[in-house]
Formats: C-alpha cells, sequence, structure tokens
C-alpha cells in the first residue's frame, strides 16, 4: 500500500527559510574569517615597516661618446652598483630591472637589463652592467651641451634603474612594487676627450622611490 505525503505551503516556506539563514551564517562566517587575514596581514605590514632598498654607485666610467652622423650618438659606458636591503625582518624581490644613462635629460644608451634576483635580510648585492648605444638620437644641442661642460670641467650623468620587486616577510609574498633609482655620476673633464675612459669612483648615495 503506498504512502502519499503531503506537506503544506508553510512546511515548504519554513524549509526555505533555513535553507537561507545557513548561506547567511557560511557567508558571515567567511567574510569573518577573510577579515580577520586582512587585518592581520596589514598589522605584520605595519609592525615591519620595510625600509626600501638603498643604492650606491661604486664606480661609472665612460669608454664612448661621440656623434657619428648628425645628431646621432655612439656610446659605450660601464657601471657598478651597490645594492642593499636595509631590513632585518624583510626580504626583497627585485623583477625586470633595466638600467640605462641619460644625458641632459637625453637617454643616451639602450635598455640593459639585470638578471632577476633574491635579496636576504641586510644582504648586499654588486651588480655590474655595459650600456651601449649605436646611432640613437639625440638633440641638435648635444655637442654644445659637451662644451658647456668642457668650459666646467666636469661631466654629470644621470644612471636610472626601473622595475618591480616584491616584498616577502616569512611565506608571504606581497605583489609587485615599481622602484625607480637615480643615480648621479660626477666626472673630470678638460678642453680635450681623454684617450682613456672618463671615470667616477666616488661612492654616490643614489636616490630611491618605490
Amino acid at each position: 500500500m503506498s504512502q502519499v505525503s503531503i506537506k503544506s505551503p508553510k512546511h515548504c516556506a519554513k524549509q526555505g527559510l533555513n535553507v537561507d539563514k545557513l548561506y547567511k551564517k557560511l557567508f558571515f562566517a567567511f567574510s569573518g574569517i577573510l577579515t580577520t587575514l586582512l587585518l592581520l596581514i596589514l598589522m605584520i605590514w605595519i609592525i615591519l615597516r620595510p625600509a626600501k632598498p638603498e643604492f650606491t654607485l661604486k664606480e661609472a666610467a665612460i669608454y664612448q661618446l661621440s656623434l657619428s652622423g648628425p645628431n646621432l650618438l655612439n656610446s659605450s659606458i660601464q657601471l657598478t652598483l651597490l645594492s642593499k636591503n636595509p631590513n632585518q625582518k624583510v626580504s626583497i624581490y627585485y623583477d625586470e630591472l633595466q638600467v640605462y644613462a641619460a644625458y641632459k635629460g637625453q637617454q643616451i644608451t639602450v635598455d640593459t637589463f639585470f638578471p632577476s634576483f633574491y635579496q636576504g635580510h641586510q644582504d648586499t648585492n654588486l651588480l655590474t652592467a655595459s650600456l651601449v648605444g649605436a646611432g640613437l638620437p639625440v638633440a641638435s644641442s648635444f655637442n654644445y651641451e659637451v662644451g658647456r661642460d668642457k668650459t666646467a670641467g666636469k661631466l654629470v650623468l644621470n644612471l636610472k634603474v626601473n622595475g618591480r620587486i616584491r616584498w616577502k616577510v616569512g611565506t608571504w609574498v606581497s605583489g609587485r612594487y615599481r622602484i625607480n633609482v637615480n643615480c648621479l655620476a660626477v666626472m673630470a673633464l678638460g678642453p680635450t676627450l681623454p684617450t682613456g675612459p672618463l671615470s667616477s669612483r666616488q661612492g654616490t648615495v643614489c636616490s630611491t622611490t618605490v
């Protein structure tokens, strides 16, 4: 003998309300856990307050800086940078670092890329690069500006590093942050260009923004 179960509309409505309450409880529980995690990460970040990396220009040398045609520049520059992580509890991943030389606001070498690397707590790394340019277009005032520097007895270059870094605290790794480094190289320059390279060994501290 078959049995037929008949439920009233009120009973069905009650079941629907119970399911809605369950979903709401799960939603609020998940939201609470996520908020707690975010607050914990924020508190750790505020307590540690990672300091930006420090860069020092150890040496820069110009081996070539000459015009090969109307406003076309050939250049060859060697540089050595010292990178330091000043943090005691925060490590740094360096990604996509590129370096180039500029003179009077004009880029005079093509971009050269540093290999990506990891820097532990208070570690230092020595970075070297050969910067070159072949037939790079420059402003018509380039020769005039070099002539003024000869009269002043010094030539000033900007060596710039751009890229992205990530902070690491324990097993947590942050998103990518843009980093810009600007180093000034001041080189003695007489009335005529010397046969050897123009060099700077001042140990200049570079400006860094993150």
